[in-house]
């Protein structure tokens, strides 16, 4: 794949990246209003869950399509487990935030995790979802090991051509 298709890929990944964010932002910061009592964590594994269906319809129908599998219900679970992964970065980045460092502002809470939680999911995720995920068909990958099933007492040269048998065949006695 040439340098200025996967810079296109990386502008669509960011496109989607960056309406999932707004929602995310959006819905954390409405539902880590004191009166619901869901608290930081919680809301931003909501927030994420919802920004995370967003990405997904994103990448399936735009950014990756070249790459999507047929079978949407077992892409979807990839697909939300990579992000659950990119979860952790992020609430990984928020615990450590409130209960290591003992910041519990509004500020400290987005800066926590949804800017640097949020760039290290991303880093993690488009690696996934490129690499492992939305492998475009026809992209190299490496070759499949295959099984040889030997005749018995056949036996293979170091070049892994048989041996028993061609010299019978050649003529020499």
């Amino acid at each position: 794949m040439g340098a200025g298709r996967e810079i296109r890929r990386l502008g669509k990944f960011s496109a989607v990246g960056g309406v999932a964010f707004v929602v995310d932002i959006a819905l954390f910061n409405a539902l880590r209003i004191e009166a619901l009592g869901i608290g930081p964590i919680w809301a931003k594994v909501a927030s994420v869950a919802a920004a995370t269906l967003v990405a997904w319809l994103g990448s399936r129908y735009w950014t990756f399509k070249d790459g999507k599998t047929n079978s949407p219900a077992l892409e979807a679970v990839g697909f939300f487990a990579v992000n659950g992964a990119g979860l952790l970065l992020a609430v990984a980045c928020l615990w450590f935030s409130n209960h290591v460092l003992g910041l519990t502002s509004a500020l400290a809470d987005n800066v926590s995790g949804n800017i640097v939680g949020a760039a290290l999911g991303n880093v993690f995720r488009y690696s996934m979802y490129r690499f492992v995920l939305y492998r475009p068909r026809g992209e190299h990958r490496p070759p499949r090991r295959q099984r040889v099933d030997l005749e018995e007492g056949e036996r293979l040269d170091e070049t892994g051509a048989s041996t028993d048998g061609a010299e019978a065949g050649s003529g020499r006695g």
